[in-house]
């Protein structure tokens, strides 16, 4: 039986929680400290939102809890998608400043060597999509931490530890994976199992996401915060808290089936709140797409079958016309006219409040993070 902790929280407390968190479930039985750790910081948005990416308290809860524990080499990262920029991100979303206070660096895996890697596990899509695997050599032999949060998604119906993964083991072409994403994520989550010394995910709940996820969504307040080993038995919980069943998201189910977690609720530990009151919390979130997911998955569905028409939407220079409608649609209209209102309101609540407390610091200096074949 795998086991999750789940705690309510507040921003008064949520940093001391974050490290009675990480501690019921053992922790430091599954990272060791003489291996590097890798904290896998979760970006959706170069800019500020609510529920996107990794949330300040989040991290700094996190680092607190492993310089307290004397973890000494550790290292963050995150990667560049068609529409994200590393450094932007970890400025717009305060992540510099609590670095340099635990004195952790950041490190963008565009600027890391990336290595070719076969997996001892058969994998459901990888090679179908991308021809061959590439995995950042940092990586192998390392412990990781994802730093999810709580949020829906267009994609995948929800997003969390798993969905983590695919920002860090993917170059900015796994766009691409799109076509098949649920078994994407149950390779990703074989091959973190083959090149990791240990595995751990601690998701934020404090302010989550409904409806058009990753980005343009409602912020909600659900002053939770969870923590487990097993990857697939966090997002289950995560699920079920949202109001899903975890065992009818395609990407749960498969990795539960394949024996790489545990997706059926009932065979879960849930430490840290009793049962019933975990059975209890439901958000009644409902997944939303927004256009540009929709007319993603429309157009990706409509020319599988025809090669040329593909290749030349999602493989030539054409595809660049999608990353500007993308960049356009999020940054240019929906981010001022309707995202800054939402923001707003957020501020005034007191994860707002919170929020507003970390610095951003100076704007970073760094060279242009690689310009990766999005292709």
């Amino acid at each position: 039986m795998s086991k999750v902790a789940i705690l309510k929280t507040s921003p008064g407390t949520v940093i001391d929680d974050y490290n009675r968190l990480m501690h019921l479930v053992d922790y430091e039985k599954i990272l060791s400290r003489e291996v590097k750790t890798i904290i896998k910081l979760n970006l959706s948005w170069s800019l500020y939102y609510p529920a996107c990416s990794t949330s300040p308290w989040q991290l700094e809860g996190v680092l607190n809890a492993l310089r307290n524990d004397s973890y000494k080499d550790s290292i963050a990262v995150e990667n560049q998608t068609v529409v994200t920029h590393p450094w932007k991100g970890a400025y717009y979303n305060k992540w510099l400043p609590i670095l340099n206070k635990y004195e952790v660096a950041f490190q963008p895996l565009t600027d890391v060597e990336w290595v070719l890697y076969e997996p001892k596990t058969e994998m459901l899509a990888m090679y179908d999509i991308f021809g061959e695997i590439s995995i950042p050599k940092i990586f192998v032999g390392s412990n990781i931490i994802h730093l999810p949060t709580v949020k829906t998604h267009g994609h995948t119906t929800t997003t969390g530890a798993m969905k983590d993964a695919f920002g860090g083991l993917i170059p900015k072409y796994r766009h691409h994976a799109h076509k098949k994403i649920h078994k994407i994520l149950v390779d990703l989550l074989a091959i973190q199992k083959e090149i990791h010394n240990g595995i751990f995910a601690v998701m934020d709940g404090c302010v989550c996401g409904n409806g058009a996820g990753p980005r343009t969504m409602e912020p909600f307040i659900g002053n939770v915060i969870l923590a487990s080993e097993d990857q697939v038995a966090i997002d289950a919980a995560a699920a079920k808290i949202m109001g899903f069943e975890p065992l009818k998201i395609d990407y749960i189910k498969m990795a539960h089936d394949r024996g790489l977690g545990i997706g059926d609720i009932d065979q879960i530990e849930i430490v840290g709140m009793g049962k019933k009151e975990f059975e209890r919390l439901n958000f009644s979130f409902r997944v939303k797409k927004s256009p540009i997911i929709e007319g993603d998955q429309i157009l990706r569905k409509k020319t599988a079958n025809i090669k040329w028409l593909h290749h030349l939407l999602f493989y030539s220079p054409v595809f660049k016309t999608f990353i500007f409608a993308s960049e356009f649609y999020h940054d240019q209209f929906w981010y001022p006219s309707i995202g800054k209102r939402k923001i707003k309101r957020f501020m005034e609540t007191d994860w707002g409040k919170l929020f507003k407390k970390y610095p951003h610091g100076e704007f970073p200096e760094y060279e242009e993070v690689k310009k990766w074949d999005p292709y």
